[in-house]
């Protein structure tokens, strides 16, 4: 993989992440349509509604186009801390430290705004996902059987106090 430009929004992101995530999810999961349209249109919301130094979101490109994104939707910080969304990085990615610096980059932007923590709604068998998270010193702090992505899963909510 040649180098990773981390970026703010460019010009297809939307759909480029709802792809990532719509292609690992059913190859992986078994998450169809519901999931898909569920990613592009909440993805779609939040950036209509972004505030710079508020929310934030990245994309990791090579040659321009996007193979990871990574979201803070802040719009509920103060009181419930910073959630992070729509973090994924494509198979090119792996081994690169795209990852690692898109969710350092927002932990570091989470703490400049003193947001008092970051949380993020996954899902239990995502082992590689949980050992990054866990890496940054994010906490399980709940885990209950849900059907938010379209499918039953049990869900994990982590948490990093800031």
């Amino acid at each position: 993989m040649e180098h990773v430009v981390i970026a703010t929004y460019v010009a297809g992101a939307i759909g480029r992440v709802a792809e990532m995530h719509a292609r690992y999810y059913s190859e992986n999961w078994g998450f169809g349509l519901y999931f898909e349209a569920k990613v592009a249109s909440e993805l779609s919301e939040f950036l209509n509604r972004f505030v710079p130094g508020r929310d934030y979101f990245k994309v990791a490109l090579t040659r321009g186009r996007v193979h990871g994104s990574l979201a803070i939707d802040a719009i509920k910080a103060k009181e419930e801390g910073a959630h992070l969304r729509w973090f994924i990085t494509s198979s090119a990615l792996r081994g690169t430290g795209a990852g690692n610096r898109l969710l350092q980059d927002s932990i570091d932007f989470c703490k400049r705004q003193g947001y008092p923590s970051i949380y993020l709604w996954t899902f239990e068998g995502l082992a590689l996902a949980r050992h990054l998270y866990e890496k940054f010193g994010f906490k399980l702090v709940e885990e209950r059987p849900g059907d938010q992505w379209g499918v039953r899963v049990k869900e994990q909510k982590f948490v990093l106090p800031l």
